[in-house]
């Protein structure tokens, strides 16, 4: 159990005057933990070795990557000042665009967000197979660990934002402890004989950049979790955007340094067979293999606060949307300042999901929904930087400072190219069946818009 003492003092701050004592709302340390706890899931622990066949080159591709990411959250701030509403992505697409835009922007995200927490939740139970063996021996058991990864951070939302803010900044920080450890730590005991060669496959140097990024491309998912929680944090006009810039440049520290440290730890042709790059780089510094034990928790942690902060994210949205008539009225229902209707629908449908991964037996048929994930995730992305340059086209002075027109376009311009790459990245197949996914959202638009449209009649 975790004391209040331990909290910041914005967490443990009185509520404001005629708000649910359970409903607070967030600062900026747990706003930005929000973004990095969200952005940085478990896919850091393999991250290593899914890039090292392409050598150190990925490390490149990385601070590529980076800049882009920086970008997006950039605009996002941005966005977030003119518009300090929950919702982010679609709020901004909506005021750009009109309706059909902004649903499309909060169906796409309600879509990625459901189905990216049962991938989350069903990953996990490698590592507490680790941690409590049991779990791996039966399939009805991993099933039962998933759901319960799933329903304890949707219980935390249901008592209120402020245990949700209470629990992204504990696991927040119990996680960043041993990533920390690797990516500091790891520095002292770096050889550099361990790196292997800048290139390692047969590739250009911009083919193995580009397919190298393809990997990386999603790591930075996740940069608007501040913006879509607006109406949640405290003075949204000016922390959405710096929990967002200081969210995003953490989470890039820890990518950055940690994969640089795993490359200087484990030799290379160790590290491309490697399941566990993190357990043998803390094995490299310490000895023993006591790290794997470490990494399993840190693992276990990382997802939980990614899942507590995900699950906020996906009711937020469609609560946004619904407050304007363009989703069910049910999701507009609000608790303790959490919209408990998305958080249990959402979480409904990511536990089907995950009861159909172990119990359908098709192959390669979860795999293909969270892939479609990767298409779907942008769309916001696209529409939310799009939103930003056409303010900045239009001339919109109440929405963009004249001054920094030349930047903020420029970052716009940078951020709108980053979005494209990530839907590039998700190939072909992800591309064509995300469009389906999106498509299979117009006869729902088509229903709400008829249906608001007999109330206003």
């Amino acid at each position: 159990m975790t004391s209040t003492a331990a909290l910041p003092a914005e967490a443990t701050a009185p509520p404001e005057p005629g708000r649910d004592p359970h409903a607070r709302r967030f600062g900026l340390p747990i706003a930005t933990c929000l973004v990095m706890g969200n952005i940085i899931g478990g896919g850091i622990f393999l991250l290593p070795a899914s890039v090292a066949p392409f050598g150190t080159i990925s490390l490149l591709a990385f601070a590529v990557l980076t800049l882009g990411a920086i970008a997006l959250a950039l605009v996002f701030g941005r966005l977030a000042h003119r518009h300090p509403q929950t919702g982010g992505p679609y709020v901004y697409a909506r005021a750009a665009f009109g309706d059909f835009a902004g649903f499309l922007a909060a169906w796409s995200y309600w879509i990625t967000s459901w189905v990216s927490n049962a991938a989350l939740a069903v990953a996990s139970v490698g590592y507490l197979s680790v941690l409590f063996p049991a779990i791996g021996e039966h399939k009805w058991s991993m099933c039962l660990a998933a759901l319960a990864m799933q329903w304890l951070p949707a219980l935390a939302n249901l008592a209120g934002t402020r245990y949700v803010g209470a629990v992204q900044l504990v696991a927040t920080v119990l996680k960043f402890a041993p990533l920390l450890l690797v990516a500091v730590g790891g520095l002292f005991f770096f050889d550099p004989a361990n790196l292997g060669p800048f290139q390692a496959t047969d590739q250009s140097p911009a083919g193995a950049l580009s397919a190298s990024a393809a990997i990386l491309l999603f790591s930075y998912l996740g940069v608007e979790s501040a913006a879509v929680s607006a109406g949640e944090v405290r003075d949204p006009a000016r922390n959405v955007g710096r929990a967002t810039i200081l969210g995003t440049t953490g989470a890039a520290v820890v990518y950055l340094l940690g994969t640089l440290s795993v490359f200087g730890l484990v030799a290379h042709e160790k590290l491309v067979s490697s399941e566990a790059p993190f357990t043998d780089a803390v094995n490299a510094m310490f000895g023993g293999t006591w790290g794997g034990t470490l990494v399993a928790c840190a693992a276990v942690v990382s997802m939980a606060g990614a899942l507590n902060g995900w699950t906020l994210l996906s009711a937020q949205t469609p609560y946004a949307a619904a407050k304007d008539g363009l989703f069910p009225r049910a999701f507009e229902k609000k608790r303790r300042g959490v919209p408990v209707v998305g958080v249990v629908v959402t979480t409904s449908l990511a536990s089907a999901l995950t009861v159909y991964n172990y119990t359908a037996g098709s192959d390669g048929v979860f795999e293909i929904l969270v892939l479609v994930t990767t298409f779907t995730a942008t769309v916001p992305y696209l529409l939310s930087t799009a939103a930003q340059i056409y303010f900045l086209l239009s001339g919109q002075g109440e929405r963009v400072g004249r001054g920094r027109l030349v930047r903020d376009g420029a970052l716009a311009v940078l951020a709108f190219g980053f979005s494209m790459w990530l839907v590039a990245g998700s190939g072909y197949a992800a591309v064509y069946q995300g469009v389906l996914f999106l498509f299979a959202g117009v006869a729902v638009y088509a229903v709400m818009a008829a249906r608001r449209q007999r109330t206003v009649a």
